[in-house]
């Protein structure tokens, strides 16, 4: 594995014949190393890009709580399976373990330190330019995007919030609870990020902790008798919306008790209606109990801060001693191919996986949706399908590897 800057040297694309130039895959998470993995089993010169200097950036700064909520089995990358002795629910030091000894493993190509601001059509008209850090200019015969769906943090701007002089950071700078022990904490923000930190918080000893909710999410069980979420997920994943979500309405009310007297009422759109509009559901890893006892006190939205208090969407205003904004992330795309015509209103890439838009051939985006049968799982299977575009598209474009 290659992973220094010093590779990374200024490329002349005028110096190089087509044939020449590798794929450049923009990202060193799982994503971005299961394409290369997948592309070099096809014959193809595979280059990682990497902004940081290791891969696995973005699990680096998760907190550390952290497991996958999907098995061990479905989660591994191809061409190398979970270690048995992570157990069933991998944690995020051990992912983070797997993706340095994925990368070793396969002897990828990866450049670190090196990050992508604009993605260019190659001058020549075959392939693609990258402009990166140290005035680099790197000609590729096709592009995998591969940056993350939780790139870059999002706080919402609400009124007053630049004038709070009280502790409010985002989930992404949230590691553990011991700085919130014996204190009042606000968690805004339900969805798999936030219940869990709310949990960590309890756990963990804080004096008080409220979570903010606007919109009451879907909640699910991990794992039922032996039975994971994620293998239903994996089931349905291709039926109708309709029928899935007619389907879950009665599971979940076997499975998960009513919290509507908690605040948490059923959500009235089906579960997968909401998967579609980008909202997974939160999968139970204490959330339920922790509302039930009251150890979680559900609360209205945050409407705004004023004059140190939080204000929240039914009028009541809180004054906990920090705010942690478990809001989500942007993909952050619009500086890097927003000038290419690929993005939907949202930033969200117009296609994904082995399929490459078709005013941007050879530009392929990966790991840009959140499936309901499991991120590591989707991201190995389109990692094998765009290897296998790319060979049928690229051949006599794309630098091959020595035989």
């Amino acid at each position: 594995m290659a992973d220094s800057t010093a590779s990374a040297s200024p490329a002349n694309p005028a110096a190089h014949s087509p044939a020449d130039r590798p794929v450049y895959i923009i990202g060193g998470g799982p994503g971005g190393l299961a394409a290369a993995h997948a592309l070099r089993a096809q014959g193809i010169r595979a280059v990682v890009l990497e902004k940081s200097d290791r891969v696995g950036a973005s699990w680096r700064r998760h907190y550390d709580r952290l497991h996958l909520h999907t098995t061990r089995r479905l989660s591994g990358l191809p061409g190398l399976p979970m270690p048995r002795r992570f157990g069933r629910w991998v944690s995020r030091d051990n992912v983070i373990r797997y993706l340095e000894k994925y990368a070793e493993h396969h002897e990828l190509e990866i450049v670190t330190g090196v990050e992508v601001s604009r993605i260019d059509r190659a001058p020549d008209g075959t392939g693609w330019l990258l402009h990166a850090t140290g005035g680099r200019e790197l000609t590729g015969a096709a592009i995998i995007v591969a940056t993350g769906y939780n790139h870059t943090p999002r706080l919402p701007d609400w009124p007053g919030r630049d004038s709070y002089t009280g502790e409010l950071l985002h989930a992404s700078d949230y590691r553990n609870a011991e700085p919130y022990a014996g204190r009042d904490i606000l968690v805004v923000g339900v969805g798999n990020t936030g219940a869990e930190i709310a949990v960590d918080l309890v756990a963990g000893g804080a004096s008080r902790v409220r979570l903010s909710v606007r919109t009451a999410p879907h909640i699910v069980r991990r794992s039922t008798a032996g039975w994971a979420a994620q293998y239903t997920g994996v089931l349905v994943r291709r039926l109708p919306v309709g029928l899935v979500d007619r389907l879950a309405r009665p599971l979940a009310k076997l499975s998960v008790p009513d919290l509507a007297e908690h605040g948490l009422p059923r959500p009235g759109t089906g579960l997968y209606s909401r998967v579609n509009e980008g909202a997974i559901p939160v999968q139970d890893v204490g959330l339920i109990d922790a509302v039930r006892k009251g150890e979680v006190e559900v609360v209205a939205a945050v409407d705004a801060f004023e004059d140190g208090k939080v204000v929240l969407a039914d009028g009541d205003r809180v004054g906990p001693d920090a705010v942690i904004a478990a809001t989500g992330y942007s993909r952050a795309l619009d500086g890097l191919v927003g000038h290419l015509d690929v993005l939907d209103t949202r930033g969200r890439p117009l296609v994904h996986g082995a399929h490459t838009p078709a005013n941007a051939p050879g530009l392929y985006f990966q790991g840009y949706t959140n499936p309901i049968s499991g991120m590591f799982r989707e991201l190995a299977i389109d990692a094998e399908k765009i290897a296998k575009a790319i060979a049928k598209r690229g051949a006599g474009v794309v630098s091959r590897l020595p035989a």
